[in-house]
């Protein structure tokens, strides 16, 4: 099975699993390394840059926090907000990203990414979570409801990631929350109440999309609440994969892009280098075949419009949306801290 990146790998320290162009180290998911995605850099530099890899949001930001050296890291946008408030990072100057005012203005509408004080993230790539699932032991009608994640028929047949942002929006979902900026202590405690249920199917929880991709492919699971990417993998090895998108209670879109690390290690013009290499209309195809994600470039939007897998696996749907923008860092806290806890069991 082609898998990108193994889940040893991913679970490593942050030490650089990638090494290419020293004056350049990036922060990044597993799976970003493709370099079709940022083409333009190597034409200009002649390798890619040097990647070290996270498995989740919260490990990445640990992992800065206490040191770890590098130039540009991947966030998804509910993570921002803490990289600023710890004095991490610093603006963007887009006077150096040409293509900057081609990025969906929808994606820079918060004060946590753009201020008076400049630009702080460069929104690159968005995505759907969704119901991943084998059409050949799940029937269709199982998936139209999430409350297929707490049917004793698959237990021990599911998996959820090992991600608090992810899982809280599947059981705020589940409960009837399509909108976590303003969440009930009510609200709260139902969903925590519907994940101690939905544990009890848990047969894992994944780490990044290619060990999803191997449970299910290895017959371990049926059902996984998914992003793109692992759909897109076992597409590419014709495992039966089907994506439902629209359950009855919904499911839920994210969006990540680039923060610029203060003292970065590399050069600083190589950053920016990097940045426009992503926002090239060509990236957006790259991206697509390769994590299966949307670009936040309306033109590079515009070159994938008719391709199957926009239609598939990024195009609106007819059921609730939970979006996962910036939520109160202190609301995220305690759904990581309760995560914490129905993992273990308790």
């Amino acid at each position: 099975m082609r898998l990108l990146i193994t889940t040893a790998l991913v679970s490593a320290t942050a030490l650089p699993a990638l090494a290419a162009d020293p004056e350049l180290t990036v922060f990044d998911w597993a799976g970003f390394e493709e370099p079709s995605i940022f083409q333009a850099y190597i034409d200009k530099h002649g390798d890619s840059p040097t990647y070290a890899f996270y498995g989740d949001d919260d490990e990445a930001f640990q992992k800065i926090a206490s040191g770890f050296k590098a130039d540009v890291a991947h966030p998804c946008s509910q993570m921002v907000s803490k990289y600023r408030d710890a004095g991490l990072i610093e603006p963007w100057d887009t006077s150096k990203i040409p293509n900057f005012d081609k990025i969906d203005p929808q994606f820079l509408d918060s004060e946590v990414f753009k201020d008076d004080e400049g630009i702080w993230y460069i929104p690159t790539d968005w995505g759907a979570t969704a119901i991943a699932y084998n059409p050949e032991t799940v029937p269709a009608e199982d998936v139209s409801t999430l409350q297929v994640f707490v049917d004793p028929k698959y237990q021990g047949r599911t998996s959820l990631p090992d991600s608090s942002d992810d899982v809280w929006a599947l059981g705020y979902l589940a409960t009837g929350t399509t909108d976590w900026t303003n969440v009930t202590d009510e609200q709260f405690q139902a969903a925590a109440d519907w994940l101690r249920q939905a544990h009890q199917n848990v047969a894992a929880y994944w780490a990044d999309p290619s060990e999803q991709a191997q449970l299910m492919a290895s017959g371990a699971v049926d059902i996984a609440w998914s992003w793109n990417d692992g759909v897109v993998y076992l597409q590419n090895d014709n495992y039966p994969v089907a994506f439902q998108r629209a359950p009855k209670e919904g499911s839920s879109t994210f969006f990540c892009g680039y923060i610029n690390l203060k003292d970065g290690p590399g050069n600083e013009e190589k950053a920016y280098d990097f940045i426009n290499a992503w926002l090239e209309p060509s990236a957006g195809k790259a991206l697509l075949d390769t994590i299966g994600y949307g670009h936040t470039s309306t033109e590079a939007m515009a070159t994938i419009a008719e391709e199957p897998a926009v239609k598939e696996g990024l195009s609106e749907v007819d059921a609730p949306i939970l979006a996962q923008t910036p939520n109160d860092p202190a609301q995220r806290e305690k759904q990581l801290a309760e995560f914490e806890k129905i993992k273990a069991g308790f």
